[in-house]
């Protein structure tokens, strides 16, 4: 494990770091999914709205 020591002899821990990488894009299967999530949102945020107004 990776440490240093600092003034007055106490020890510093630093945790192990990953490596870093470059992010893919995203596939077109994963471009329509996120689509759909999107509008199911819309409509699950749209319709407890129209709820909220209809109670009120």
């Amino acid at each position: 494990m990776p440490y240093t020591t600092e003034e007055g002899g106490r020890l510093n821990n630093f945790a192990v770091e990953t490596k870093p990488y470059a992010a893919e894009p995203p596939t077109s299967k994963q471009k329509i999914q996120y689509i759909v999530l999107g509008l199911g949102a819309l409509l699950l945020v749209g319709g407890m709205i129209a709820v909220a107004v209809a109670i009120s």
